[in-house]
């Protein structure tokens, strides 16, 4: 009878240690999934606001090349002919939309130098400031605020 206490006490006590190995070995793999999972996610959002980042860098871009056209011409208000128009109605709808895009995946401390930097953009595709070293005057400081504080969120 001792023996059969015995062999039903090891089996309880076998399967018990089995099942907590099983159990532990579960939660573990569990949990490295988990963090695998998040990892993904992780590199995925980078990506996204690298993207963005990055289109909007070459919407400024862009936007300061327009300005450079029409003060390369005879004089600032011949520059406005009705395809830099169209092109330059175009490209500033495309930079407010990243800009707000810049809200809603970073989030607002990026936001507002961005806004500033669309802006100054904005002012000197429309607004004569004196030539081409006054646009760039006034692009400047904004521009340097986004770029440091964008290298800063992805740094």
């Amino acid at each position: 009878m001792n023996q059969l206490w015995a062999s039903l006490i090891g089996v309880v006590l076998g399967g018990g240690m089995s099942y907590l190995a099983q159990f532990t070995t579960a939660r573990q793999a569990a949990r490295t999934e988990d963090k695998r999972q998040a990892t993904q996610l992780a590199e995925a959002r980078r990506a996204e606001r690298l993207d963005v980042i990055r289109e909007f860098i070459q919407l400024t871009q862009e936007g300061i090349r327009l300005a450079e056209d029409r003060y390369e011409t005879s004089d600032w208000t011949s520059g406005c002919t009705p395809e830099w128009l169209t092109s330059a109605r175009a490209l500033i709808e495309r930079l407010w939309i990243c800009e707000r895009m810049i809200l809603v995946l970073i989030g607002p401390e990026l936001h507002q130098l961005a806004w500033n930097y669309a802006g100054a953009v904005n002012h000197v595709l429309w607004e004569e400031l004196g030539g081409p070293e006054a646009a760039w005057d006034h692009v400047r400081e904004p521009m340097n605020s986004f770029l440091n504080a964008a290298h800063g969120q992805l740094g």
